[in-house]
């Protein structure tokens, strides 16, 4: 006689619910997985190596000739005037950027939340526009408006005022580019600060009117305080965009004039258009490099409070 040990599952028995769930869990999954793996995973890890390679858009003939040179690419970036430049550009956008959009989208949440509720839903869709609004066209017509003789110059030449060539001057060129990037980003930051508002309970604002705190001081202790998990997101969110931005810049100057609107992610595309596919993909990662502390850092500050 052999002797088992543990407990054993007849023939024809069901398989465990646990076990059931679970496949059924791996088998929703996996067209994700599957997606996940072949446009994301398998080009990052691509990508890494070609950052530490010499490869160029002339060697994809001949990927024998292609060399291992370790960090050289970063290196070279970190000497590359037009990179440091493209740092300190992205670092503006981000800096001007995303407090902009905040704050345009935090003042229309507050005026649906409790002055406008009639309309609400009208307003709504109508400030949210420009996220879904073709980016081309929106360039096209911001191209015209901000040129020599576009709309902008022709309102100001009426009130007395000389309009310059906004989007060939060095100093004026970015306040465009961003003020187009506040313009089609606002609606979202809206939209997460309204859901926020109306997740407050009512009942802690009628408690602090009867204690005589007005709108000022419920405001600043109340709504603030309780909407920083929302605010924590909406700055990594917002974050993340303008450290990416590339739309805004590319079609409306090309990162022109002289570079001054140039951004990293513009910079990488101008690399892999050369033909520099080891410098691209260095630029890439530095990016990456970038989202992942700013968004380090801004969970280590607003974490806590919210």
């Amino acid at each position: 006689m052999t002797a088992t040990i543990g407990p054993t599952t007849p023939r024809g028995a069901r398989r465990p619910r646990g076990a059931r769930r679970t496949a059924v869990a791996w088998l929703f999954l996996a067209p994700f997985a599957l997606v996940f793996l072949l446009y994301t995973a398998i080009p990052t890890v691509a990508a890494l190596g070609f950052s530490l390679t010499d490869l160029r858009g002339t060697d994809l003939r001949h990927p024998l000739a292609v060399n291992f040179t370790g960090i050289h690419n970063y290196l070279r970036l970190l000497e590359d005037p037009s990179f440091l430049r493209d740092i300190l550009n992205t670092v503006l956008f981000v800096a001007v950027g995303v407090p902009l959009t905040m704050g345009f989208g935090f003042a229309l949440a507050l005026a649906l939340n409790s002055g406008i509720r009639r309309l609400r839903g009208t307003f709504r869709t109508v400030f949210f526009a420009p996220v879904v609004t073709n980016v081309v066209a929106v360039a096209m017509i911001w191209q015209y408006a901000f040129n020599a003789g576009g709309t902008v110059n022709k309102v100001l030449g009426a009130i007395g005022f000389a309009g310059p060539n906004w989007l060939d001057d060095t100093h004026l060129a970015m306040p465009v580019v961003i003020a187009l990037g506040v313009w089609r980003n606002f609606g979202i930051a809206m939209v997460l600060f309204l859901a926020g508002l109306q997740a407050v309970p009512q009942d802690v604002y009628e408690a602090a009117s009867l204690d005589g705190a007005g709108r000022w001081r419920q405001l600043r202790h109340i709504t603030l305080p309780l909407l920083m998990p929302t605010t924590l997101m909406v700055s990594v969110l917002l974050t993340v965009f303008y450290l990416q931005v590339f739309d805004e810049p590319y079609l409306l100057t090309n990162g022109g004039p002289l570079g001054s609107t140039e951004s990293v992610a513009l910079y990488t595309y101008h690399q892999f258009g050369a033909g520099e596919f080891g410098m691209s993909s260095a630029a890439s990662f530095v990016t990456l490099l970038l989202v992942t502390l700013v968004s380090i850092v801004q969970f280590r500050m607003l974490r806590p409070r919210a």
